[in-house]
């Protein structure tokens, strides 16, 4: 069904920004009418059985076609272009609606712990329906083809919302088919374990809300960006051209899907010609903006790369780095000579589990130098943090 319709409405011939819409939308209006029947048809299959987890199972899709209508508003204001109120745009709205779904999950999944709970304590004979089996089996099927379209659309437009969407819907087919396993035994054993099956329901649900809480979360919150992407990054910015010697303190700002900023510090020859190394930083971002579709800022840092003296310094500074943790790194290095004394400068990179502080690692660091290079070698440290994984 939503293949038939995005060839119909051609959404993939559509500009990027308008795809995802597009896609998220039909993905919502679908949620929203298949839900709504599984829900009547539940509901009616309950009433006539007695059972309350197959009645929480109907509230459970009520619930998703609210949650279908959450995606289909979020990615509708998504979609606006941004203003002077938010000059970033409105993307982040989509990881909003994806955590109110993900709320309504959890609130369903603490109604439905409560009400089975209940029916533990005050247990009712469940009736054997043959309607309402075939409705369960139906109900099952619909929630497999909804997860598989909801993941499919998710992982092609990369949608957070989507993909908890998908995740729901598969939790889905696990407690329908709970429910069922509940009428069948009831019927077939007279083991009333309607009430035990709410509970097991509830927990799947609760489940699957914490992780679609999760998902969408970490981008509102600031996670880093996937591997991948800063492989492709380093990829472009290391083979655009041989006075790009390196980079360090990149960072990706995410303001939603497809609002994402570059910002990175790249090391080009202190000798070389400011001009031309200028107009090689300008043309790299020109690159990495269109080939990754980010705008991207890169600061040019100069590097000393034909004095031995500061050269050597630099590696016997690394090797003290290195000899401490593999996990240290070092940037930024610098060299200034005095009559009394010399100041070295550089940026250290701690990760953010280290078991060691900051303070304690630039001591350290500060008191090798110094044995190995002469008390009148002062090291001059600023602490830095990955900011990608």
């Amino acid at each position: 069904m939503i293949t038939i319709f995005s060839h119909i409405f051609s959404f993939d011939k559509m500009p990027e920004n308008k795809r995802r819409g597009a896609y998220g939308m039909l993905c919502g209006i679908v949620g929203i009418v298949l839900n709504l029947l599984l829900c009547a048809g539940k509901f009616f299959a309950g009433i006539v059985s007695h059972s309350i987890a197959i009645t929480a199972d109907a509230v459970n899709n009520l619930s998703d076609a609210a949650s279908s209508i959450v995606t289909l508003v979020g990615f509708k204001l998504a979609g606006q272009k941004p203003d002077s109120k938010h000059p970033f745009g409105h993307g982040r709205i989509e990881y909003i609606s994806g955590l109110i779904v993900a709320a309504a999950i959890l609130i369903m999944a603490f109604e439905l712990i409560r009400d089975s709970v209940t029916k533990i304590i005050h247990p009712q004979e469940t009736q054997f329906s043959t309607l309402a089996i075939v409705i369960l089996a139906v109900s099952i099927g619909v929630k497999c083809y909804m997860a598989f379209y909801n993941s499919k659309v998710g992982k092609k437009i990369g949608s957070t919302t989507v993909l908890a969407v998908a995740t729901d819907s598969m939790s889905d087919c696990v407690t329908t088919a709970v429910v069922l396993i509940a009428a069948l035994v009831a019927h077939f054993t007279n083991l009333q374990i309607d009430g035990y099956c709410g509970v097991v329901v509830g927990l799947i649900i609760f489940y699957a809300g914490l992780s679609a809480a999760k998902d969408t979360l970490n981008p509102l919150l600031g996670q880093p960006p996937e591997e991948e992407f800063v492989q492709q990054i380093e990829e472009i910015v290391l083979h655009f051209d041989e006075n790009v010697i390196g980079l360090h303190d990149l960072m990706v700002h995410d303001y939603g899907p497809g609002r994402r900023f570059i910002s990175l510090h790249a090391e080009v020859p202190a000798e070389g010609d400011i001009l031309k190394l200028h107009d090689i930083i300008d043309n790299l971002e020109m690159k990495l903006t269109n080939e990754l579709g980010c705008s991207t800022t890169i600061h040019m840092d100069p590097v000393v790369t034909k004095d031995a003296h500061v050269s050597e310094l630099k590696q016997q500074v690394k090797q003290i780095v290195s000899d401490m943790d593999e996990k240290l790194t070092m940037h930024d290095f610098r060299v200034v000579v005095g009559e009394t004394h010399t100041n070295i400068i550089f940026d250290i990179v701690i990760p953010y589990e280290y078991p060691k502080s900051d303070e304690q690692v630039v001591d350290e660091i500060r008191q090798k130098i110094q044995q190995k290079l002469g008390e009148d070698h002062f090291a001059v440290i600023k602490v830095d943090k990955v900011y990608v994984l």
